[in-house]
């Protein structure tokens, strides 16, 4: 295998490990075992188990983003975009690997002196909501930049708890009352 095709198997299996049982229950020696490969090997391409961390997180948020972006465009302008996260995060908790959000539960792990991780997680978290205020401002017509800020923050606030409660309560329940209250943000708004 190619040194970078190893690289990415190693984040792939890292990756599954970490989604499903947690960074802190997920050992280096149970991603060695998992990859078939020698520790050697592994510590030739990450230096530590939060190098790899790392490393998967950038993969799921680059990997969420595309699929996000790309399931948002998709949709019809106007209000019903800024609804269409609320379908897009339905789908995955219909896939049976949904675990939650994958930052937050890396994040609840973390011990208060993991600062590269934690600021790691807060970028992707503010790309996100960037992301969500592109949308906005591209499909509510004459509104502020003060009222684009408020209308993606609470759709960011009603996303990030939906994709929480409904992990938590193994039900999905919480995405579609998140996707009820959304439009109260922009109701009198134009599109």
């Amino acid at each position: 295998m190619a040194k970078s095709n190893i690289k990415e198997h190693i984040i792939e299996i890292a990756s599954k490990l970490f989604y499903v049982n947690g960074y802190n229950a997920t050992g280096i020696n149970e991603i060695i075992t998992k990859a078939e490969i020698a520790k050697a090997t592994l510590y030739h391409h990450f230096k530590s188990k939060e190098a790899i961390c790392i490393a998967y997180l950038e993969r799921r948020h680059k990997s969420f983003m595309r699929s996000l972006s790309s399931y948002v465009l998709e949709r019809p302008e106007g209000k019903q975009k800024l609804l269409a996260i609320f379908d897009y995060l339905r789908d995955m908790y219909r896939n049976d690997d949904f675990y939650g959000c994958w930052g937050i539960k890396t994040f609840g792990e973390l011990p208060p002196d993991n600062q590269m991780i934690s600021a790691l997680i807060q970028k992707h978290k503010k790309e996100f909501l960037l992301f969500l205020g592109g949308i906005v401002g591209d499909n509510l017509m004459n509104i502020s930049k003060a009222e684009t800020e408020k209308i993606s923050g609470g759709l960011y606030l009603l996303y990030e708890s939906a994709i929480t409660e409904s992990y938590l309560h193994k039900n999905d329940w919480p995405i579609h009352l998140a996707k009820r209250i959304a439009p109260s943000l922009f109701s009198e708004a134009e599109a």
